[in-house]
């Protein structure tokens, strides 16, 4: 699978890349043995950077993660995680709790050292608690070597641009901002580059919107992104297409953005989504869907604090149901 470079970090990541989310039944229950299935399938398909939370399913996409790297050569994947949050309303980013976060995820993941850790979520916080004592404390566990890159991710695209000239972060986690319904993460491209940050582009499928099954109950989005979202996926299935395929295919096009995550805990799906970017991409098909999307016009929803979702075009309130 073809491989960027992530921001000014000695990491070349696949175009896409294997977010554990679904190993903690976030969308569905799944049991361990299916969970570690789909890790190995994603490996030899070339999905070799995996990120993941003691978020997710309560520490449970962890556990099983840890199961399934385990037994491959620590040499074969790039490993990421996260600390501070733990909760739909659990936040913690104090330097003892980011500490002992980070000694349980190395013993449920069963390895001495994280290449990325993210702090997560840090739009639920003020400030002054990342610059201050958050992001120092990565500092000093990159400098012992317990991780080699520090991070930061969460939902608002302000919230970046307000971040990142505080903090000397080395990669960040955007979601849902680069898929077919909303690419406002373009505007972002030009601070990653100045400041040498690596891109992590997560949720192609804007966390379910962009499929024919109907979105979940819990998603923030409002009702008419929901409906048009749900129009151009039952459009590319009337053309005898699957709109994933598009949305993962667009995602990773742009060579811009060094790698797109997608989660799930089936392994064809997996191998489905390793061979859909292999294949072109269907422009007369692409140029129907985004005009079906057009009238969304990058419509998001806000999440956490008010001075992350000013100027900002949204259509609903916070929610911490978001799983990035």
């Amino acid at each position: 699978m073809k491989k960027r470079k992530l921001g000014k970090t000695s990491l070349d990541v696949p175009v896409l890349s294997f977010g554990a989310s679904s190993l903690g039944s976030v969308f569905r229950d799944i049991d361990r043995d299916e969970g570690i299935r789909t890790v190995h399938a994603a490996v030899d398909a070339g999905m070799n950077y995996i990120d993941v939370s003691p978020y997710y399913g309560l520490t449970k996409a962890e556990t099983v993660l840890g199961e399934a790297i385990r037994s491959l050569p620590r040499s074969s994947y790039t490993l990421s995680t996260k600390a501070g949050r733990y909760g739909e309303n659990e936040f913690d980013f104090s330097r003892k709790r980011i500490l002992d976060s980070v000694q349980e995820s190395l013993a449920r993941l069963h390895t001495d050292y994280i290449d990325i850790l993210f702090l997560h979520d840090i739009e639920f916080v003020e400030p002054e608690i990342i610059v201050e004592e958050a992001f120092p404390t990565l500092l000093d566990l990159k400098e012992k070597g317990i991780i080699r890159y520090a991070g930061i991710c969460g939902l608002p695209l302000q919230l970046f641009e307000q971040m990142l000239p505080q903090v000397n972060a080395d990669a960040i986690i955007s979601y849902c901002h680069y898929a077919l319904n909303d690419t406002s993460l373009l505007s972002l491209l030009p601070l990653l580059e100045e400041k040498g940050v690596g891109l992590v582009n997560a949720s192609p499928l804007s966390m379910g919107l962009l499929s024919t099954r109907g979105t979940p109950a819990w998603h923030p989005a409002g009702e008419r992104v929901k409906e048009l979202c749900l129009k151009a996926a039952r459009f590319c299935q009337e053309q005898g297409s699957d709109i994933a395929k598009l949305a993962v295919q667009f995602s990773t096009a742009n060579e811009q953005i060094p790698t797109t995550l997608v989660s799930s805990a089936s392994q064809r799906n997996i191998m489905n989504n390793a061979s859909w970017i292999e294949e072109p991409m269907d422009h007369q098909l692409l140029e129907e869907v985004l005009r079906i999307l057009a009238p969304l016009n990058n419509e998001t929803w806000s999440s956490g604090l008010a001075r992350y979702n000013t100027n900002m075009n949204t259509t609903l309130n916070a929610t911490k149901e978001e799983q990035a």
